[in-house]
């Protein structure tokens, strides 16, 4: 259960989606991201240039800065800087997974681990949460803490999502703690940390966090039906890699109730015929309209947090950056 971002934000100024109001922001991000992935080593910097450079939306780093200026925010420095931080965990956590999963493909291309093996790829993730957190450590306390929570989360989450693997047990419950853990944890506290560094009140920032924890959660049902209907162009990764690996996936929790989705989920590894099977099952089934559903209750929950804003085109553009993340499927 894994995300696969289609490409690398290219905002500009006369861009009419909700980036383009960030658009210098981003760019600043990007460069400062491009600084802290860079080591003496050039091995270590190579390993990171080639995932970071390979695509990824920045939807992390752009959602804390579109809160932070819906918030009143003034000069966004420190909100740039976390930004960053937050993308390098994300980063470092897709190098720890591949390792884990033994994944040899990674945005449409072979994977770090694929190229330079478990100790380089397992390095070059410390690197980058090391560099995550020489940056973050410069704020205050209460930001170190929220950074660290979203970090421990990640770790939970990675082992519930292991303990659930080919598992038939695995519920709904089951999944939104994983998915909690594993996506919306990052995305809560990018919100969070940008209401926050905007000056807003605490009840704004708390809203900011159920914000970005909905839109998370949204974001993942989202790629998790991307992986049953592709195509394989748009999420980087051969359609059904969810089913192959055994992960606990939202179409295949709420499908295993159909024969098909249930042996190709269970077998230790499937076999292709297996997963095609159990792909045109979940594709036939009203499982696909049960998660559309799903996203779109979570993408509902997470605007609805935008009342406390006051009207701006940086409130429309976090409107309109959690539908675009919904129409990913349509």
């Amino acid at each position: 259960m894994t995300t696969h971002p289609a490409s690398t934000v290219r905002a500009s100024r006369n861009d009419v989606t909700p980036l383009g109001l960030i658009a210098d922001e981003l760019v600043r991000v990007e460069h400062r991201i491009q600084d802290l992935a860079s080591s003496q080593e050039r091995q270590l910097t190579q390993i990171a240039n080639e995932l970071i450079a390979s695509g990824g939306k920045r939807v992390r780093p752009a959602l804390s800065l579109l809160v932070f200026r819906a918030a009143g925010g003034g000069d966004p420095t420190d909100t740039i800087d976390v930004g960053a931080a937050l993308e390098l965990i994300h980063t470092a956590t897709l190098l720890h997974d591949d390792i884990l999963d033994s994944g040899s493909t990674r945005r449409g291309k072979p994977s770090p681990l694929a190229r330079h093996g478990v100790g380089m790829t397992l390095v070059t993730g410390d690197f980058l949460f090391t560099r995550a957190f020489g940056v973050a450590g410069r704020f205050e306390e209460l930001v170190v803490g929220w950074a660290t929570d979203a970090c421990v989360a990640l770790c939970e989450g990675e082992v519930m999502q292991r303990r659930f693997k080919r598992n038939p047990a695995a519920t709904l419950d089951d999944y939104l703690v994983i998915a909690g853990n594993k996506t919306a944890s990052l995305f809560s506290q990018a919100a969070r940390i940008g209401a926050h560094f905007a000056g807003a009140s605490g009840e704004v920032v708390e809203a900011m966090f159920r914000l970005g924890y909905e839109l998370g959660l949204g974001f993942q049902m989202v790629d998790d039906l991307l992986d049953v209907l592709g195509p394989e162009e748009l999420i980087g990764k051969p359609v059904g890699s969810d089913l192959r690996e055994g992960a606990p996936a939202l179409p295949t929790v709420l499908g295993l109730q159909l024969p098909d989705v249930r042996a190709a989920f269970v077998a230790d590894p499937p076999t292709s015929a297996l997963v095609d099977r159990a792909l045109d099952a979940l594709r036939t089934s009203p499982v696909i309209g049960h998660v559309r559903r799903l996203a779109a209750e979570r993408i509902r929950s997470a605007s609805a947090q935008l009342s406390l804003l006051a009207h701006s085109p940086f409130r429309a553009a976090l409107a309109e950056l959690a539908e675009d993340l919904l129409a990913r499927t349509t």
